[in-house]
């Protein structure tokens, strides 16, 4: 099988793995697109197409369950290193070949990615315009007189072009949102700590952290969730718990935005009317609750110290030696940005500290409000002249809605809304206390599709299970059920009084029987994998829980029942029900119902 979509997610990827189809078709498909866009601007280092290919013959069996990323393609911003590929930081004279690669590209290929290129960036992650490169500028992915975004331009234009499926960014005042809106994609800004930052080139080390790239949101969770963790090298990573997307959302959950003085376009009408079209599709998820105007001026408060503030001085502590050393090798707006902290004292830094602290006080108390705080990417897109008029102004604006967020220590997720009525895409982002990174996945999976059709500047269309399809998170297991563990059946209970999440309902391939065992009370089914293609689709569920509860519900499991691996027909593998042979004595086929809730339903009917 051949797969020729320009965009393809990581569901239909393996999806289509599970047909037949050879990652090393995938890696040449990936090589041919970047030909076709042609843009020399996007990749700063291009691993070899012989090297990607090999590195897709070297992946072990497809298993998506044990490799969630297996045989996808994906991109890292040239300030993070890949072992053996020197590490640039948009600035040559710089450059050094790292012998490691960092902590959490190396658990995405040991999930199976497979890496295809460096990406291009403003200098030392400085600027939200993407164009303070010595190297090519990476064209807008929809329109290439606008900027494409920084500082992570090259990542935002891969996946804008469906190139790879995602790529890593890195975000310190919005590096990670910016680039995301104005390509359409997804951008998602984890809580601080909870990826390792090491083997990554500082910007603000206190405020760095590396960020996430793709075509939904499903897929930029799953990456994720692949890197999360902590790291004991790392002496800023936080061993802090991020809880998985929510099977619905919650209850009363409260949404605020910016009140009347808290918004700002920039003068821009169309920028603003996209922007309200965007929020009557919040109110459309939350019927009967009012959208709160929340007043935002404390975090605006927060974000001028980012530029103003002793934070440039952290900046320049991450390159100290070089600017003193070779001034002359940086771009002129990033040592002229970066070179304000020689005017900065020690007292200035402690009196920085003490103004955020006080800063934060009040922001804080905007969480009495709402839940998730829901404001525009950008107050409105900038074209790439209006940055040879003007290098810094245009990109203080773009960081209107992203600066304050590290300093706060808040997730973000930026997810395409409504574009304005000249076509051009106008993104949102939803913003949240730390560690609320699966409840802004939950609400931004459903925004998703009712903003946009099409994936980034692709003609793919956005999945409809980009609506809400959470996924398991470190210490879960996935398991597939069939029968009366169904949601709402007799033996569901045994799931829930186990605190199992409920994920996804999802059929398995074509390779399966469903048969109603003898026996009884409560009807029982029996799920018999058959040779491939020969048996039907079933509908399951599949929910998560810990290793220990499966263990116990486990042990309930009567003969001839048993666990095994499931395969289902989104590609993944999650372990499931099966039935011995010798079990169907005496049993019933019922799999031309399709599921086991329709044939119960037909029972009762009779």
């Amino acid at each position: 099988m051949k797969m020729s979509d320009p965009f393809p997610t990581i569901a239909q990827l393996h999806a289509a793995y599970a047909d037949g189809l050879s990652p090393k078709q995938t890696v040449a498909d990936v090589y041919r697109r970047i030909a076709a866009v042609d843009d020399p601007g996007i990749f700063i280092a291009l691993v070899s197409e012989d090297a990607a290919r090999a590195a897709a013959e070297a992946l072990p069996p497809f298993d998506p369950a044990a490799y969630p990323l297996w045989g996808i393609p994906f991109a890292v911003k040239d300030n993070i290193d890949v072992g053996g590929i020197p590490t640039t930081a948009a600035c040559p004279e710089f450059a050094y070949t790292p012998p490691e690669t960092a902590f959490a590209v190396q658990k995405l290929l040991d999930a199976g990615a497979i890496l295809i290129g460096k990406t291009n960036l403003d200098q030392f992650a400085t600027g939200l315009v993407g164009v303070r490169s010595p190297y090519p500028i990476p064209r807008n992915a929809i329109d290439p007189r606008y900027v494409p975004g920084g500082s992570s331009s090259g990542s935002a234009v891969a996946v804008g072009h469906g190139l790879v499926t995602f790529a890593l960014g890195t975000d310190t005042a919005g590096s990670g949102r910016v680039p995301a809106a104005l390509n359409n994609i997804v951008g998602l800004k984890p809580s601080l700590g909870s990826v390792s930052a090491r083997g990554m080139l500082p910007a603000c080390r206190t405020l760095d952290t590396i960020s996430v790239f793709a075509g939904t949101v499903a897929d930029a969770d799953r990456a994720y969730r692949v890197m999360a963790g902590y790291d004991a090298e790392d002496a800023y990573s936080r061993a802090l718990p991020v809880a998985g997307q929510p099977g619905a959302l919650p209850p009363g959950l409260r949404v605020g935005v910016p009140d009347g003085g808290s918004r700002r376009f920039g003068g821009d009408a169309l920028s603003e009317s996209a922007f309200d079209a965007a929020l009557g599709d919040v109110a459309s998820l939350l019927p009967g609750r009012p959208l709160a105007s929340i007043d935002m001026t404390p975090m605006f408060d927060v974000a001028t110290l980012l530029y103003t503030g002793p934070w440039v001085a952290e900046r320049y502590q991450a390159l100290r030696s070089f600017i003193e050393a070779t001034p002359q090798h940086l771009h002129p707006t990033t040592l002229k940005i970066i070179g304000v902290a020689k005017t900065m004292s020690a007292a200035d830094a402690f009196a920085g500290i003490y103004k955020l602290a006080e800063l934060r006080r009040a922001a804080d108390a905007i969480w009495s409000q709402t839940d998730v705080l829901i404001v525009p990417t950008y107050p409105r897109p900038r074209l790439a002249s209006d940055l040879a008029a003007d290098p810094i102004g245009p990109n203080s604006e773009l960081g209107t809605y992203t600066n304050f967020v590290n300093l706060l220590d808040l997730c973000a997720l930026a997810v395409p809304g409504r574009s304005r009525s000249d076509g051009f895409p106008s993104g949102i982002t939803l913003i949240a206390p730390r560690g609320k990174d699966g409840l802004l996945a939950a609400l931004g999976a459903r925004l998703h599709p009712l903003g946009q059709s099409k994936l980034g500047a692709t003609a793919s269309p956005v999945p409809s299970s980009e609506q809400g399809t959470p996924t398991a998170i470190a210490g879960e297991i996935e398991l597939a059920v069939v029968g009366a563990h169904l949601s709402g059946m007799p033996l569901n209970h045994e799931l829930t009084s186990r605190n199992a999440r409920f994920l996804r309902a999802c059929d398995t391939r074509p390779d399966y029987q469903l048969h109603a065992l003898a026996g009884g009370p409560p009807a029982r089914p029996g799920l018999l994998r058959v040779a491939e293609g020969t048996g039907s689709p079933i509908a399951t569920e599949v929910w998560a829980m810990s290793a220990e509860a499966l263990g116990d519900f486990m042990r309930g499991i009567p003969a001839p029942l048993g666990i095994g691996t499931t395969r289902l027909s989104d590609g993944s593998s999650p372990k499931g029900f099966i039935v011995e042979a010798e079990g169907l004595s005496g049993a019933k086929d019922v799999s031309s119902f399709g599921g086991w809730r329709n044939y119960i339903a037909s029972l009762i009917g009779t």
